[in-house]
C-alpha cells in the first residue's frame, strides 16, 4: 500500500508554545519535537499534531463551517475523563451526547479550536 496513513494535523497557533503546553497539561500529550516555533505534540496512541506559528486573523468558524472542525480524542474512561477535564477548567461547548452507543462531548483547547472526548463501545470496521 503505497498510502499508509496521517502523520500528524498541523494547528495554526498565534502562540504555538502556549498551546502546545496546553494539550500536555489538560490531555497528557507530550512535547517530541520542536524547531523554529513548530512544535509535534505526542498523544499516548501515538498521533500528533503539529502546532505552528499562524498569521493574520482566524475566520469564524462554527460547527459546521468548511474545512477540518473537530478533532475527536479517545479516552479509555469517558466519566473520568470528562471529570478531568471540568477539573482543569475546560471550555464545553454543550452536554454530553450518546449516539448509538458512541458517547461525545464537544470541548474547546486554549485557542478555541473544537475537540470531542469520544468512548464508542466498539471500534469502526
Amino acid at each position: 500500500m503505497l498510502f499508509t496513513g496521517l502523520e500528524h494535523t498541523a494547528l495554526a497557533s498565534p502562540e504555538p508554545k502556549r498551546l502546545a503546553q496546553w494539550y500536555v497539561d489538560t490531555l497528557g500529550f507530550r512535547i517530541n519535537h520542536e524547531y523554529d516555533g513548530n512544535f509535534f505534540v505526542k498523544a499516548p496512541d501515538g498521533a500528533m499534531l503539529e502546532i505552528i506559528p499562524s498569521q493574520g486573523n482566524a475566520p469564524e468558524t462554527a460547527m459546521r463551517t468548511p474545512g477540518i472542525r473537530h478533532i475527536a480524542v479517545s479516552v479509555s474512561d469517558f466519566d473520568a475523563g470528562q471529570e478531568d477535564l471540568k477539573g482543569k477548567g475546560v471550555k464545553f461547548l454543550g452536554e454530553p451526547l450518546n449516539l448509538k452507543g458512541n458517547r461525545l462531548l464537544f470541548f474547546a483547547d486554549a485557542d478555541g479550536n473544537i475537540l470531542h472526548l469520544i468512548s464508542r463501545p466498539q471500534p469502526l470496521p
